[in-house]
């Protein structure tokens, strides 16, 4: 026959084993929930030098696309009538 004491002893262990199993657990969890926030961070902020980038190269694009225009033969609003 297994004593108060005993049992009471088995009782607190077995509650500390569960305690440290599901606080080991939770703590996976979270560790798992930053690890992807920071990864989705990570790479929100690589889409945005991306497209900073390509923003970049598409005005330089642009830039050299554009017909090189004598001073003084720009292209001038002359209004509605072409006056």
């Amino acid at each position: 026959m297994v004593s108060k004491f005993e049992r009471r002893k088995d009782t607190v262990q077995e509650l500390t084993e569960s305690g440290a199993t599901h606080v080991g657990k939770i703590a996976m969890i979270i560790a798992g929930a930053v690890r992807d926030v920071t990864r989705e961070i990570g790479d929100w902020i690589t889409d945005g030098i991306e497209m900073r980038e390509a923003s970049k190269r598409a005005q330089a694009d642009a830039a050299d696309e554009e017909p090189d225009v004598p001073a003084g033969e720009a292209d001038v609003d002359d209004g509605p009538a072409g006056k």
